[in-house]
């Protein structure tokens, strides 16, 4: 079983390939790109949910702890 820094790692890993992968999907799209198009569109959706879920893993976890009285 892997420690949660560890699966963390693999995350952020795997998060970095596939925005490397969209980049390069992204990059040679044929132009001209117009405003209605769908498929290109849904690879800059992906890239947004890619680097919004690698800046999650950056996020300090907040653990809530109980309050005493």
């Amino acid at each position: 079983m892997e420690s949660a820094s560890e699966a963390i790692v693999e995350a952020r890993n795997q998060l970095q390939q596939a925005q490397a992968r969209l980049g390069v999907e992204i990059g040679a799209y044929p132009t001209p790109i117009s405003g209605c198009d769908a498929q290109f569109n849904h690879l800059l959706a992906e890239r947004r949910r890619v680097t919004a879920a690698l800046r999650a893993l950056e996020e300090p976890v907040h653990i809530p702890t109980p309050r005493t009285p």
